[in-house]
């Protein structure tokens, strides 16, 4: 299983826009590449276009505990 890269700018704009869906199914994929064997890389892409890799996952533990701070800040409706 190949590991999964997520840029956390389009994690932070899905917050903003109060998106569930996209995040629900970005972490969706991370379950199942977590799953198959892989791991979760968080990564900040920069104005410049650097790329800067902070974080990974390698167990469901730790990315639902990333996942249950990432919803906490979403707006309820």
């Amino acid at each position: 299983m190949e590991d999964l890269i997520i840029a956390v700018n389009n994690i932070e704009e899905w917050q903003t826009l109060n998106d569930t869906a996209s995040l629900g199914q970005v972490f969706r994929r991370a379950r199942s590449v977590l799953v198959g064997g892989g791991k979760v890389v968080l990564e900040r892409v920069q104005p410049s276009g650097e790329h800067y890799k902070f974080e990974e996952f390698t167990n469901l533990d730790d990315l639902e505990a990333y996942k249950k701070n990432v919803f906490k800040y979403l707006k309820d409706e």
